[in-house]
């Protein structure tokens, strides 16, 4: 029988910001695996830019990168009314307690160290998805 819905039509639109190419790619690499659409930025002027024509279902964001950082791209994101919802978890190498402590003040959702486990990560943005109401792609028994 066939799926009520198309599955490709249902996956969630993730945008992943960071200046490392690498980080982008490998994480980007990632989520298609799992059926997310993905999108990525260099850092935070070009997620900006991005998210005055997108609002995708999920952000991934770096602290440290050029031109705008990961803070003061929440801080436009939370001030935005049709973005102030959208679920963010940062990603970064700064794993001291101030920088997780203001970047929760700030309003994100979730703040995880770099090299992330991927199977955590992955929970992590199910998890994320799933208290939005949006449908993810999972794969698999372990979800």
């Amino acid at each position: 029988a066939a799926a009520p819905f198309d599955a490709l039509e249902a996956a969630a639109n993730i945008l992943v910001v960071d200046d490392s190419v690498t980080m982008r790619k490998a994480t980007a690499r990632l989520l298609e695996r799992q059926g997310y659409k993905v999108i990525t930025a260099r850092d935070g002027v070009e997620a900006m830019q991005f998210l005055q024509e997108i609002t995708p279902d999920l952000m991934l964001l770096d602290i440290e990168m050029p031109r705008m950082d990961g803070f003061e791209v929440v801080r436009q994101v939370r001030a935005t009314a049709r973005l102030a919802r959208l679920p963010i978890i940062m990603i970064t190498s700064r794993s001291g307690d101030k920088h997780r402590g203001k970047a929760m003040a700030l309003g994100v959702d979730h703040y995880l160290g770099k090299p992330y486990q991927e199977d955590h990560l992955l929970a992590v943005v199910a998890a994320s998805l799933s208290a939005t109401g949006v449908p993810c792609h999972e794969s698999g028994p372990g979800r």
